[in-house]
């Protein structure tokens, strides 16, 4: 095992591609394919479902009776199938569960149920599937007639191989099939050639595949710990460089409100801390059972985080205008020490909260494998090096903001360009976090 995760850390830094994450939309998710095939004389239906790392702890769907046929039967209850523009009914033929091992040792779910509905097509069959509409998810649809032909809006064949294997050319949008209207044919019908497999996901997926591993490795050695600490700083590091994260609100906010380098450093402390606390708080959630949505949580958590930005950004809006009144008129700005008022410490507190409120998914799967494992001390540490991590990339972007701010005021030309600064950087503060409120809101 401890081969086999070093092996992945240099195909990393060499630039191999890895395989794809099992669940590449996310460890909160429920994906589901339906399967369609229509008979002359019924329809039958091939109902899969991949549950995601975190809702199946939270299920615990192997200590429960049964599991497969009854929630084969709510999967039954939630499809409608209407044959010739009516609805008939439809039974469940057969129902299994397996549980496939996941990131950080965390098991999955995967349920197949087969349901038919003994009616003759002649011109129409329209599917529905409302099973677990209300979580996010991979949704695909197939359809192939047998003995019949089809005119189909969908594939004959699952290009993510009836949710195994994931596309990652179409990650970025993925299916969202809910239902299906197909027209039958008299004809022979057939499948269409099997899709083709997709390439290995990008580096930096691959790097937090065996970031989770780690957290679920049986055999646990110093290497293989430092290793995965280090691995999580520089996870962290990348995480934080990605699209979002508050990284312009914090540029824009030090540079608008004469922020120090301990400014920086006090930002990317709150978030190491808010976040930590996070990810710990929401895996104890989920660790006692809760039957709260984790992605839920995350999209609330998310609104919270805009609102904090955008009141941050009312309140530098209003220092800034009551500041621009009390200047005479006429004062010049040719003995440099500039009028932007230092940073508040709930400002700054509100920069690093609000960039730290969102925990990371990976390293919320990380914690949770290290507990199942019985290493909550281990899972804590890697979390905490996660937001470490998350800190320094975002403590470097206000440095080099504050530096490059210094430099520029230093010049003499350069000084009077900046009397409307606090009042420009308070404005785009309270606009992206209008816009992160927004995007939470809409998910």
């Amino acid at each position: 095992m401890r081969a086999a995760l070093l092996l992945t850390l240099v195909l990393l830094f060499l630039g191999v591609p890895a395989e794809a994450s099992a669940h590449p939309l996310g460890n909160f998710t429920v994906n589901h394919y339906h399967g369609i095939t229509v008979h002359p004389d019924h329809v039958e239906l091939r109902a899969v479902v991949d549950i995601a790392e975190i809702p199946t702890l939270q299920q615990r769907p192997s200590e429960v009776d049964d599991y497969a046929a009854r929630e084969c039967a709510e999967v039954n209850r939630a499809t409608t199938v209407e044959v010739d523009g009516r609805a008939v009914a439809t039974a469940v033929r057969s129902s299994a569960v397996e549980f496939p091992p996941g990131e950080a040792g965390l098991p999955t779910t995967r349920l197949t149920c087969l349901v038919r509905a003994d009616a003759a097509p002649a011109s129409s069959v329209v599917v529905r599937g409302d099973y677990r509409a209300d979580r996010i998810g991979w949704r695909e649809m197939t359809a192939v007639g047998r003995g019949v032909a089809l005119d189909s809006p969908v594939p004959a064949t699952s290009v993510s191989d009836e949710l195994r294997s994931y596309p990652q050319d179409l990650l970025t949008d993925p299916p969202d099939m809910r239902s299906v209207a197909l027209a039958v044919r008299a004809g022979a019908g057939g499948e269409a050639p099997a899709a083709a497999s997709s390439a290995g996901g990008p580096v930096l997926g691959a790097a937090t595949s065996a970031f989770t591993s780690f957290a679920g490795s049986r055999s646990l050695t110093p290497l293989v710990g430092v290793l995965a600490v280090l691995l999580s700083l520089v996870l962290g590091a990348s995480h934080a460089a990605l699209p979002g994260h508050g990284k312009t609100v914090i540029a824009a906010y030090l540079a608008g409100r004469s922020g120090t380098a301990r400014d920086a450093v006090v930002v990317g402390a709150t978030v190491t801390a808010t976040h930590t606390a996070g990810v710990l708080v929401l895996g104890l959630v989920i660790s006692a059972g809760s039957a709260l949505a984790g992605e839920s949580v995350l999209r609330w958590l998310g609104v919270a985080s805009g609102l904090i930005v955008a009141g941050v950004g009312a309140a530098l809006l209003r220092s800034a205008a009551r500041h621009r009144e009390l200047v005479p008129a006429g004062h010049g700005h040719g003995h440099g020490h500039g009028h932007g008022h230092r940073v508040g410490r709930a400002g700054l507190v509100g920069m690093g909260v609000a960039g730290g409120l969102v925990p990371s998914p990976s390293a919320l799967v990380v914690l949770l494998g290290a507990v199942a494992l019985g290493r909550t001390w281990f899972g804590v540490l890697l979390v905490l090096g996660y937001g470490l991590g998350m800190a320094a990339t975002l403590t470097a972007v206000g440095l080099l903001l504050v530096r490059l701010r210094d430099r520029l005021t230093a010049v003499e030309r350069w000084r009077d360009r900046f009397t409307a600064l606090p009042a420009l950087t308070a404005a785009l503060v309270l606009v992206v976090g209008l816009g992160l409120t927004a995007r939470a809101l809409l998910g």
